[in-house]
């Protein structure tokens, strides 16, 4: 029974004209339902393509929004993943109900970066300002914990730089450090010891380019992936050049990369600097320049937070876990 002065629940329903875009806006076995009811806090019944929303009016009109907004995208030909359920039930909640939103315009706030194979658009207020960044400046840093996109939107903009024509090339690049391991213990030839280190980039390709197209310019050298010792020496022309894992390089690594910068070239930088696997006392070359660079005209720096991840929900929770232990507690991170 509810107690005095607290709203009575309200029901709302909705109905979807198309039954199999319905059932894709549900989710598997109700799975996107499921998560509006959780972080909305509502009961979600689903019906054929009608569904009963109920709880309090708020989150009853927040829950009508997220559906609304995500059926459109279903319309427009979009796909839905459980990011795009998250980050337009964070957007409906940051926006309010205190007005009526029309869903076929509900995100017209959030960037995009159009590519051939898919559009690919912000899901957070972390991600948008990156990629209005992106789009803004010669060199951008990306920072902030796992699963917030950066490096998949750093790929992304990248390919569209790619395919527009505006680069001739793409370079990607990470230093060949993790979790204290050396290239010169791993197995194998070069090819075979950078590869697992620069694995995430080629996944980030495949699913953003047509694998046959990737494989064609992987073989003529429009793009290139390569550690970043590779870097040395060269001046990068009209190139979209990426820097992943940024947290693992040396002063004069980043300095050195930075300085690669050729005419017509764009830069970004991405990085974890909770994530360092250098030898103990080793200055992050990542933690540096963006201390250093912070005024420099023309240079863009974005500072991803826990809200912004968009991995299983459960990535942001271990995220908040370990950003509220103390510093002296922490213990070193590994991937």
């Amino acid at each position: 029974m509810p107690k005095a002065g607290d709203e009575p629940p309200t029901q709302t329903m909705l109905a979807f004209d198309d039954n199999k875009l319905a059932s894709t806006l549900f989710g598997q076995y109700g799975q996107n339902l499921a998560l509006i009811e959780r972080k909305l806090n509502v009961v979600a019944d689903s019906r054929g393509n009608h569904v009963t929303i109920e709880g309090a009016r708020e989150a009853c009109d927040q829950a009508r929004q997220v559906l609304e907004t995500l059926y459109e995208q279903l319309k427009s030909g979009g796909d839905l993943v459980q990011g795009d359920v998250e980050g337009a039930i964070r957007q409906t909640v940051s926006q309010g109900t205190l007005f009526d939103s029309d869903p076929a315009t509900a995100r017209p706030n959030f960037a995009d970066i159009p590519l051939r194979k898919r559009n690919v658009r912000a899901r957070t207020a972390g991600q948008d300002a990156y990629i209005r960044a992106l789009k803004r400046h010669s060199l951008v840093f990306g920072i902030g914990p796992a699963g917030t996109g950066k490096t998949w939107l750093a790929v992304a903009h990248a390919i569209s730089l790619f395919e527009r024509k505006e680069v001739d090339r793409i370079i990607l690049s990470r230093p060949a450090v993790e979790a204290g391991e050396r290239l010169g213990f791993l197995p194998g030839d070069m090819r075979e010891k950078v590869d697992p280190y620069l694995r995430p980039i080629y996944d980030a390709l495949a699913d953003l380019m047509d694998m046959r197209i990737v494989e064609r310019a992987l073989q003529t050298g429009e793009i290139e992936i390569a550690p970043l010792a590779f870097m040395r020496g060269r001046t990068l022309h009209n190139a979209a050049v990426i820097l992943d894992e940024a947290q693992n390089t040396t002063s004069m690594q980043m300095k050195m990369f930075l300085t690669r910068l050729g005419e017509n070239s764009r830069m970004i930088v991405t990085g974890d600097p909770s994530q360092i696997d250098l030898p103990p006392g080793q200055i992050s070359g990542l933690s540096e320049a963006t201390r250093l660079l912070a005024d420099v005209e023309g240079i863009g720096q974005v500072t991803f937070k826990t809200e912004d991840v968009i991995r299983h929900e459960l990535v942001a929770r271990i995220v908040a876990a370990y950003d509220r232990a103390s510093p002296a507690s922490k213990p070193r991170e590994t991937k």
